[in-house]
């Protein structure tokens, strides 16, 4: 058997390979495929289930139940409560993203020479390369413009007019439809997700996946990591199941999230001063414009639009983002028959969002209860980042033609006509009065140099332990300015060559068809 669904009470399943990743998401699904492409034994462990896309859910509420961590309800506790967006599910968060692909900017590699001793030109050339790979494995291109809808175009014709037009957004969709899904799983199956790729060619390879499989503990014997073990969980009923061990001839790669993978480690007795330690994000809010004619947010890419031209001079970057109705009416005031007033509306709303690269630092703790803690607070500065680019986005809104604004900021009114828009300058840097969320989190488990500020080195080994590594975004020592797929996904792919002590080839169309019609010819039990 290759998948390793919940398994009741009394089946209990024990596996043994060269290598256990924990995690199926951009980080660990990535260095498992680079594993078993260089003739590695993989078994991936995943907390979630396997969910194929005509399984998805088709609402908002659906998806939250069935695909995202802790029912979405996970929260950073500091000066105000941000939500963090994470999946739990194999594919990890790629499959809820908005597929937005950006290569890693060459300053991220000379910042982390510079403050942590790791990094530097050659990581640089390494990942890179790894990303030629990806982009041709996962189908990255450009937006194409008939997928656009309203929201986009608008977007870019308020950007050029303005002149924050960069770059044209790149994702990993094949034959985007433009159903405006991706948030929850896009169902034509058109997002190249993880699961969709990258697990079921390592399935193909020789490796095996479990399912609803959360680990407990990482088994450390003195110093060195010999597997995992866990209970699987039931995904509906979340009733326990049969337990799991999975013993690893080589090492234990930990790719289980920003959140998850820390509280592991800590659970499973690994001694570090840093583990938890220096947990960044890139917290966002978004301002609505309301336009005369439609825009129909249902109705085009999720996002296909973006600027990072003030990722260095202001600390943000520009997007698009188009979300469900449910999600709408959470974040427009009042109730009863005001808030179905403001929802008549709708159709001619556009939303387009900003991302702080945030200077603060948090921290994520292990609690008693097996979940994890995140307390964090934006700082003075990344307050003034985050009105800055709430401003510009509004500004963006009024050179494409919309007659109002909703801020959505406390302190300020409801609407704002189109003439006022400079008020925006002057809104509240008090956290609590923004609707931020947090969907790029790094740290917890970052490189470095120095075991007394980090808890892995530049290759993603754990210091002072052997055969354990870390590959997801809780490795990631800064924030980044930009979407973090890509560079978790190149990442990964170094992680399996330096393992191995081989090179990934780069796939040919041919040999890329060849893996897509085998995957489609045998899905996995």
């Amino acid at each position: 058997m290759k998948h390793y669904a919940f398994q009741p009470r009394g089946q209990d399943v024990e596996l043994a390979a060269d290598y256990v990743v924990v995690g199926s998401g951009a980080g660990g699904a990535s260095v498992a495929v680079g594993l078993a492409r260089l003739g590695a034994d993989v078994v991936i462990v995943e907390a979630g289930p396997w969910r194929d896309p005509q399984d998805y859910p088709t609402t908002t509420y659906g998806a939250m139940r069935d695909m995202f961590d802790d029912f979405g309800v996970g929260v950073a506790v500091g000066r105000s409560a941000m939500p963090i967006v994470q999946a739990r599910v194999v594919g990890g968060t790629t499959v809820i993203n908005s597929a937005i692909v950006v290569r890693t900017p060459g300053d991220v590699f000379r910042d982390w020479q510079r403050d942590h001793g790791i990094g530097g030109d050659a990581m640089a050339d390494a990942v890179w390369r790894a990303q030629d790979i990806v982009e041709r494995d996962i189908h990255v291109s450009k937006v194409p413009r008939k997928t656009w809808g309203r929201t986009n175009a608008l977007a870019d014709k308020g950007s050029k007019s303005l002149g924050y037009h960069d770059h044209d957004m790149h994702r990993n969709v094949k034959n985007c439809a433009g159903h405006g899904q991706c948030l929850q799983g896009c169902s034509a199956g058109h997002k190249e997700s993880t699961n969709l790729n990258y697990v079921p060619e390592t399935l193909r390879l020789g490796g095996r996946l479990l399912s609803c499989a959360p680990v407990a503990k990482v088994i450390l014997q003195g110093r060195r990591a010999t597997g995992v073990r866990g209970r699987f969980v039931h995904p509906t009923t979340k009733r326990k199941g049969a337990s799991f061990a999975v013993r690893a001839k080589r090492a234990v790669v930990v790719a289980c999230s920003t959140t998850h993978s820390p509280t592991l480690l800590a659970r499973s007795g690994l001694k570090s001063h840093a583990l938890g330690k220096y947990f960044r994000a890139h917290p966002g809010t978004g301002i609505f414009g309301v336009y005369d004619d439609p825009v129909d947010l249902n109705s085009g890419a999720t996002q296909g639009w973006a600027s990072t031209k003030f990722r260095e001079t202001d600390s943000i970057k520009l997007e698009t983002l188009s979300i469900p109705l449910e999600l709408i009416a959470s974040r427009l005031s009042g109730a009863g028959h005001r808030l179905m007033d403001r929802l008549s509306e709708y159709r001619h709303l556009a939303m387009w969002v900003m991302a702080v690269r945030a200077e603060a630092v948090g921290r994520v703790w292990a609690t008693p209860f097996g979940k994890p803690l995140v307390t964090y607070s934006m700082t003075r500065r990344d307050m003034h980042a985050l009105r800055t680019g709430a401003y510009k986005i509004a500004k963006m809104h009024v050179a494409a033609g919309a007659k109002k604004l909703v801020p959505g900021i406390y302190g300020m009114p409801y609407e704002i006509p189109a003439n006022k828009v400079d008020s925006i300058r002057h809104a509240p840097l008090t956290p609590s009065s923004y609707t931020a969320i947090m969907s790029h989190i790094f740290g917890g488990c970052v490189m470095g140099a120095d075991p007394r500020r980090s808890v892995v080195d530049g290759d993603g080994w754990v210091h002072g332990y052997d055969g354990l590594m870390v590959a997801d975004a809780s490795a990631i020592p800064s924030t980044l300015g930009v979407n973090p797929q890509h560079t978790l996904m190149g990442l990964g792919l170094v992680r399996a060559e330096q393992i191995m002590g081989g090179q990934l080839e780069m796939p040919t169309k041919r040999a890329r068809a060849s893996r897509v019609k085998k995957k489609s010819q045998k899905k996995p039990a």
